[in-house]
């Protein structure tokens, strides 16, 4: 597996990183390992922990556009969007440093036999597989509640991300963590495999495709390690009657374009009543002209290139694909006279559940659009998917939310598009994935939640 930085705004190679071998990753677990020993056995480690996470926060904030524009390199994410990624990603240090001692701190279990209580420990070793979508938060949000839990860190990320990877891992150090808290390598699926198995290693986080998750799954399986799984999304965002015609007017073009539409919850199916579905066209076909594409580290350019040209082939595909199968391109779907790996953003209509496109996570700035008669018909609509990450309903909010809680679906916003926040626990379901990420969900995912019972005499 190459990793290299492939610049999908000018099509050039701007760094390489040569792989690891089996002998480092060996020194890496051992290393790691011995960190985890040692955290244990040190009660007073979590105050350094705590003071070096801020500092990380710290770090970050410091040098936002510097991250920024290393993470635009690598995947062409918007500058201003990437910058705002860094800001998350120290907001999430801090969330998880501050909130340490509360997280941690004993938990009463109500009992008539005697006293009960369970003491959250840290497991060991984690390894985490992360995507190229988001190349610093991905890492933070997995990173920092299990640097303060105890648990050090094996990460594998993108092979397209390596400079991101590798700028978080080098804050982490500089930020005086110990080394082997967070261990960033560049190695094969193969060696990721060998990790997994390895008796050091406790459990694996992972966010990703399904084809990934699947596979990761089936070897912590194998070995007993304890997992998590973020994978794909085909979010709805679901129009009622009562909804704020001006609101869905500014929020729907944006849920569906931001970082280029490669995000698994932005909204990728729009649900509309059959009286405001013309409209609706009309309102994501002017957003989406006005688009302006060009250099992502240009601020006033609105709209970046996907991370690479085999996702925009891949995207090219599978719009061929649904209007081969009866689909309509209401907008779009037109060649772009530039150097870069850009996707004109695209409305598709007409899309019947028998389209094989119509259960696919189209990862780019394309949008299908459905016409309901009624919220009944929308909500069958919204459920009639394999995934279930995010979803999003607009109306009045009383109304919206007893709508959202009839959608099989991890994540629902209300009269908003998709957002995450340190606070908020991130997840899905169905093939959407398990577990959660975030919150105080996410910081208890890779604890031993451990007994401690005396019965009465």
């Amino acid at each position: 597996m190459a990793y290299k930085t492939i610049n999908p705004y000018t099509n050039e190679v701007e760094k390489e990183f040569p792989n690891a071998t089996d002998e480092e990753l060996e020194a890496v677990l051992a290393k790691a390992h011995q960190l985890y020993l040692d955290w244990r056995n040190d009660s007073e480690s979590l105050e350094d922990r705590k003071a070096i996470l801020h500092r990380v926060a710290d770090i970050l904030r410091e040098r936002r556009t510097e991250y920024a524009t290393i993470m635009s390199h690598d995947m062409g994410k918007l500058i201003g969007e990437a910058e705002g990624e860094v800001d998350l990603c120290a907001d999430i240090c801090d969330y998880y440093a501050d909130k340490a001692d509360e997280f941690l701190k004993p938990r009463t279990l109500e009992t008539d036999a005697g006293k009960a209580y369970y003491i959250k420990q840290s497991t060991g070793v984690l390894v985490a597989v992360e995507p190229w979508n988001f190349p610093f938060y991905q890492i933070a949000r997995v990173f920092a509640p299990n640097f303060i839990i105890g648990n050090p860190m094996i990460l594998k990320d993108a092979s397209n991300c390596p400079a991101s990877a590798q700028a978080f891992a080098d804050a982490v150090l500089e930020a005086g963590a110990p080394e082997g808290s967070l261990n960033n390598m560049f190695i094969s699926y193969d060696q990721v495999a060998k990790a997994i198995a390895d008796k050091r290693v406790s459990g694996v986080c992972l966010t990703g495709s399904e084809r990934g998750g699947m596979s990761v799954a089936a070897e912590a399986g194998k070995n007993l390690k304890k997992t998590t799984m973020e994978l794909g999304g085909n979010d709805a965002f679901i129009i009622l009657d009562d909804a704020d015609w001006d609101l869905v007017k500014e929020v729907a073009p944006q849920a569906r374009l931001y970082n280029a539409g490669q995000v698994c919850t932005s909204s990728k199916r729009f649900i509309v009543m059959a009286d405001k579905y013309d409209e609706f066209l009309e309102v994501l076909k002017d957003a989406f002209s006005a688009v302006r594409m060009g250099d992502p580290t240009d601020r006033t350019t609105t709209l970046a290139p996907l991370n690479s040209k085999s996702a925009k082939e891949k995207l090219e595909k599978q719009v061929e694909l649904a209007v081969k199968n009866g689909a309509k391109v209401y907008y779009g779907n037109e060649k772009v006279d530039l150097p870069g790996q850009f996707f004109m953003p695209t409305i598709l209509t007409d899309i019947t559940p028998d389209n094989p496109i119509f259960d696919q996570e189209m990862f780019g700035p394309v949008a299908s659009v459905y016409k309901v008669n009624s919220e009944e018909e929308a909500i069958a609509l919204a459920n009639n998917s394999s995934y279930g990450l995010g979803n999003t309903v607009f109306g009045e909010p009383e109304h919206a939310a007893r709508v959202a809680a009839k959608i099989e679906t991890g994540m629902s916003w209300i009269n908003s598009g998709w957002a995450s926040l340190p606070e908020l626990p991130f997840g899905g379901v169905k093939n959407s994935g398990y577990g959660r990420e975030l919150s105080e969900l996410g910081f208890n995912a890779f604890v031993n939640e451990h007994l401690v019972f005396e019965p009465k005499r």
